[in-house]
């Protein structure tokens, strides 16, 4: 019998597989997509029904013909692609190709698995399976709609405001959310007001501090300015306080669910600092395979695209065996810990857990990078607390109130009474405070008013979206999927529409001036519920509750109405100017970049001179003027920076103006 061709997409995951299956399999990495629409063609056929025209990647052609020679030699061929939409398509596409060229489709077996274990290699070749039709389907769907959105709208782009921009169907509401928050912070109005605390001496002598004042005459106090501030003060002031109240209040809170992708992303990036893309790229090391020595390479997580919290029952029975081993038996809930899904979930698939929790992050610490343990370590620690007891709180409050009752000052702490999960895993909720208060006071206990204080505040704008906070709000709003997070976020820093800012995604010029476009010509594209809707038809599609001929003919129509009224109506974006071309002696005009407006000769394109709009900060090392630019490659970019006007000869780069205005 001759050998089986095993189809994947990454040399690492064809790495770890080959080791498991031996000799009479060849493992075979197709690098992502062989088979797609075509680069520079709409490649959809509208008037057959939305009939996409796929073709051979242009740089993968060499990766097909080997494919194909193996394939017509080998007896079988297992699609081994990852287990989700795109994994689905990319087997299905190139199984169809070679079924076209005369290889026979029975050779061809779908074998599925969530991690990259022998086990669950084993069990998945004992048991393959056909392709699923309706995963496929969908991929399909969101693949012509994505290419029929950025086909047509992005050479609107390049002809009226400026070459190399796009539009996507997630991308620009992606992209409006950052924009109106930002237009939000720069709206903001801060409002002024004022808080009161005190300190107080209880009997024995012992000292309370910082209590606030909660309430003046039972309500809650408002005050303004500082002379109302200062005018409660003097009220406050020798009067006499006692202890009129200890409440005490007993909560459980609940450990986390596993993670998902976004949960993961979010968490990465809260306790990391890690972006969403870097998150995807660890987790993805961690799920095709490690070396740990001796020639046993493992997957170290399951799939990392996911937004399903199940666990299999193999999982639950490991990480509670080890629980009550290694943690203890008091941290054991009596049964598993069950987690609900959201809405359309994939149930299929399992949460991103480890692949075995015995092999704790600090037993393959040397094998790893330091970002790759850092990540597995949380992914490991945050599976282990999943499936751990609450953790049980004691909430006290304390009460000090005047004579008459007239204020009440408060002071609230939190003392864990059972550490549950959080003896693993720290999350953002309480803590506990550093004073225990609750063995100084006792109910009716006179207290003396040891200092009175005021301190002025100002109510901040909202935060501008980071890595975590917009994939939160994607996921709340329903836009978007797992697959796609990291590569929005990526896409609009590198189109020019987004820098990074301190971890902040802040949109520039080019990227406000773009969903401002967007949102007048395409408002159904920028609109979030439209675009939520369309990701529950995809799954709908998914289900088999629908097709992908029913959502194209909704959408199509009045979509391509919208094209053809911006073609005709949308306005150039060019500024005319005072300043003349030193080159040819026509107009300057202003045009739109990747870096924002800049300066352009009105006789382009037979004069093709250029010259970037001043910062107006002066160079501090030669004294020329400070212009914006962008990383061309390497990891930066993309990467918004300034530098010199008098490059070459002054090479002087910063990140951001504030340090040149500091003095750094």
């Amino acid at each position: 019998m001759g050998k089986a061709l095993v189809l994947v997409e990454s040399p690492t995951k064809a790495k770890t597989i080959n080791k498991f299956l031996g000799d009479n399999f060849e493992v075979k990495p197709t690098m992502g997509h062989v088979i797609d629409l075509p680069q520079h063609q709409l490649g959809v056929s509208i008037k057959k029904g939305f009939v996409p025209f796929y073709k051979v990647v242009p740089n993968k052609r060499g990766v097909v013909s080997e494919i194909e020679g193996l394939a017509k030699e080998s007896e079988k061929v297992f699609v081994a692609t990852d287990p989700d939409r795109e994994g689905e398509a990319i087997g299905w596409l190139l199984k169809e190709y070679l079924k076209a060229k005369g290889i026979d489709e029975a050779k061809f077996e779908r074998v599925e698995f969530h991690e990259i274990t022998p086990r669950a290699i084993r069990s998945a070749f004992s048991s393959p399976r056909g392709f699923d039709v309706n995963l496929v389907e969908a991929q399909k769907a969101r693949r012509i709609l994505d290419r029929i959105v950025g086909y047509y709208i992005s050479p609107i782009l390049w002809r009226k405001v400026s070459k190399g921009l796009s539009a996507g169907r997630v991308q620009s509401v992606a992209l409006r959310m950052i924009v109106e928050r930002e237009k939000e912070i720069r709206e903001f109005v801060p409002k002024e007001y004022w808080t009161i605390e005190a300190d107080f001496k209880n009997s024995s002598g012992s000292l309370l501090k910082e209590f606030r004042l909660s309430k003046m005459n039972n309500e809650k106090p408002e005050i303004e300015n500082e002379k109302s501030a200062a005018t409660l003060i003097e009220r406050i002031r020798g009067k006499k306080f006692i202890v009129s109240r200890v409440e005490k209040r007993q909560k459980k809170k609940n450990p986390p669910p596993p993670f998902i992708t976004s949960s993961m992303q979010q968490a990465a990036f809260n306790k990391l600092k890690f972006s969403a893309a870097k998150t995807m790229q660890i987790a993805q090391q961690l799920y095709e395979g490690i070396d740990l020595g001796q020639d046993a390479s493992i997957g170290l997580i399951t799939y990392m695209r996911t937004d399903s919290v199940n666990i299999s029952a193999e999982a639950i029975d490991e990480v509670r065996g080890y629980i009550k081993d290694k943690i203890g038996q008091e941290f054991l809930p009596q049964s598993a810990n069950k987690y609900k899904s959201k809405k359309g979930a994939q149930e299929a698939h399992e949460a991103i857990r480890p692949t075995s929790v015995y092999r704790t992050p600090d037993s393959v610490k040397s094998h790893l990078s330091k970002d790759q343990f850092a990540l597995y370590k949380l992914i490991w620690e945050r599976f282990i607390a999943s499936q751990m007891k609450p953790a049980e709180l004691e909430q006290i409050s304390v009460v000090a109130s005047d004579d008459r009752g007239e204020f009440e000052f408060r002071r609230t702490f939190i003392r864990t009474l059972f550490k549950g999960y959080t003896a693993i895993y720290e999350d953002n909720g309480d803590k506990d405070e550093k004073e225990d208060l609750a063995p100084l006071v006792e109910e009716g206990q006179g207290l003396d008013l040891i200092d009175v204080r005021a301190s002025q505040h100002f109510t901040k704008p909202p935060s501008r979206y980071n890595d975590a906070s917009l994939v939160r709000e994607l996921e709340e709003k329903g836009i978007g999927r797992p697959s796609t997070y990291a590569p929005t976020i990526q896409t609009l820093i590198y189109r020019g529409y987004v820098v990074r800012e301190k971890g902040a995604l802040v949109p520039n010029e080019l990227g406000e001036k773009i969903v401002d476009l967007l949102k007048e010509y395409f408002p159904e594209i920028m609109d979030y519920g439209f675009t939520a809707k369309m990701e529950d038809d995809l799954d709908k599609i998914e289900g088999g509750d629908t097709d992908s001929k029913a959502l194209m003919e909704s959408f199509y129509p009045e979509f391509v109405e919208r094209v053809n009224f911006a073609s005709k109506n949308m306005k150039k974006e060019v500024e005319e100017t005072d300043e003349v071309c030193e080159k040819c002696g026509s107009k300057m005009v202003i045009r739109w970049g990747q870096n924002g407006k800049f300066l352009s000769c009105s006789n382009y394109p037979e004069c093709k001179n250029t010259k970037s709009i001043s910062t107006g900060v002066k160079c501090p090392k030669c004294g020329g003027e400070l212009v914006p630019r962008r990383a061309g490659k390497g990891r930066r970019r993309g990467r918004l920076f300034y530098g010199c006007s008098n490059y070459p000869e002054c090479e002087f780069t910063v990140s951001s103006l504030d340090k040149v205005s500091q003095g750094s």
